[in-house]
């Protein structure tokens, strides 16, 4: 059976190896990437998690040597740039030198939380800034075509000059001006049109253009970035759903128009939004949880599981109860898998080959041998060893709370408080940990 995706662009499965221009020797991916600025939440580890585990099958069916996976970083944004100032007021540097030392610590936090749930490098991750010269070429080329205009040292794509533009995210101009943040600006022949170049001022990170001292648009990176790494048409390009409208339109609008037509990839992936315990993951509602905060209670593995029982497709409500479910599900398994990998089931290889529905492949790897689930394991990115999923949570207490709960009924029973002391032993046995006086000190352990 061939690898079959749902392409967001035809709104149906299409066959990976039908796709025109396909060659297995030389398969070809793109994932959007953070914006590093500050640590990613869990939202952001949606993507890099379901785009791993295709990475993963697409090396397993055609080779490692044979597949090509990008996964830049924006380490240029207004959004840098804004904390890149604060920053730089704080510590009298400059505002370049403040983005420089915010991206660089952010982006390897990054990589290092995404380590962490078993995702694989991917072949390149390049960052913006490194190929500011390739935006400034491609802007030009988008001038000399038609498709773009420079106006008051702005340059932006003109949208009317692409009569397909909104095929993507399937919206009329209309429909897409209603449901866009659209930036009101004199200098712009349309609403809709977006920026490829904007103005820097002196404080401001920037680079000489034709069209004067500044930086490039969000949207021009990725395009530039993927096809420099990639090629004019690449087999696939993933990102979640929030990126179909308006950045992967744009950069549709921008590759196609550079290079005369032909499609940026033949095949659009998109995964679903997640919420928190029922609710949209936000600051305001003290549900805002980073990968790296998870990471503190939770082994990696558990996170990583607790993603992949949800379609990617679909969203996903991220729970405490789900995250315990998945915890004592890995526990089976790697009590139950054998210690050297056998054959991936067929079963389990046609799940995921049927547009990466690992709900289905999980099931079918309860119905595996000892051999073939290690296998299957090992392919959707599992390590199969127990050390990986020591408990480090029972019932949402992490063990530093555990601690600091034990330092704390000590110095009760030091202080003959023996009702504070019991009180702190029982609220811990309600949650399922147990405490043990010894002639050296207080240990607990988990009950099961």
């Amino acid at each position: 059976m061939s690898i079959r995706l749902h392409n967001t662009l035809t709104r149906q499965k299409d066959q990976l190896d039908a796709q025109p221009g396909f060659d297995s020797n030389n398969v070809r991916m793109y994932c959007c990437g953070p914006t590093v600025y500050d640590y990613a939440h869990i939202g952001n580890a949606r993507p890099v998690i379901v785009f791993d585990v295709l990475y993963r099958l697409l090396r397993h069916v055609y080779g490692a040597d044979h597949v090509t996976y990008v996964r830049n970083i924006t380490d240029i944004d207004d959004k840098i740039n804004a904390r890149a100032a604060e920053t730089a007021k704080a510590k009298g540097i400059s505002v370049e030198q403040a983005r420089v030392e915010i991206t660089t610590k952010t982006a390897q936090q990054y990589l290092d939380d995404v380590a962490a749930l078993g995702c694989l490098m991917p072949n390149h991750t390049p960052r913006a800034t490194e190929y500011v010269a390739g935006m400034i070429e491609m802007i030009g080329e988008l001038i000399a075509a038609g498709h773009a205009y420079a106006a008051e040292g702005h340059v932006l794509y003109d949208v009317s000059s692409k009569s397909d533009y909104g095929k993507l995210s399937r919206r009329s101009l209309d429909e897409m001006m209603a449901g866009a943040r659209v930036e009101v600006a004199p200098y712009k022949k349309n609403p809709m049109d977006f920026v490829l170049w904007k103005p820097s001022d002196d404080q401001t990170p920037g680079w000489e253009s034709p069209w004067g001292r500044g930086r490039p648009g969000w949207h021009i990176e990725c395009s530039v970035m993927g096809g420099k790494l990639l090629g004019d048409t690449f087999d696939i390009h993933g990102g979640g759903v929030d990126l179909m409208f308006p950045h992967h339109e744009n950069e549709i609008a921008q590759s196609e128009g550079c290079h005369h037509g032909k499609p940026l990839a033949n095949i659009w992936m998109h995964n679903g939004f997640l919420q928190v315990e029922g609710e949209k993951m936000s600051k305001s509602l003290g549900n805002f949880i980073t990968i790296n905060e998870l990471l503190k209670d939770w082994p990696g593995e558990v996170l990583r599981l607790n993603m992949l029982r949800t379609h990617y497709r679909q969203p996903i409500d991220w729970t405490l109860a789900g995250l315990k479910e998945s915890h004592r599900t890995l526990e089976h398994w790697y009590n139950t898998a054998a210690p050297q990998a056998g054959a991936v089931p067929a079963a389990f290889l046609d799940a995921l080959e049927d547009d990466l529905n690992t709900p289905k492949a999980i099931a079918e790897l309860h119905q595996a041998d000892p051999a073939g689930m290690a296998g299957a394991l090992h392919l959707m990115g599992f390590s199969v060893d127990p050390a990986q999923i020591a408990l480090k949570l029972s019932e949402g207490v992490s063990p530093a709370e555990i601690e600091a709960q034990i330092a704390a009924r000590t110095a009760a029973r030091k202080a003959k408080n023996f009702k504070e002391s019991d009180r702190i032993r029982d609220e811990l046995l309600s949650k399922g940990i147990v405490l043990k006086d010894g002639p050296t000190g207080t240990t607990w352990e988990v009950t099961k």
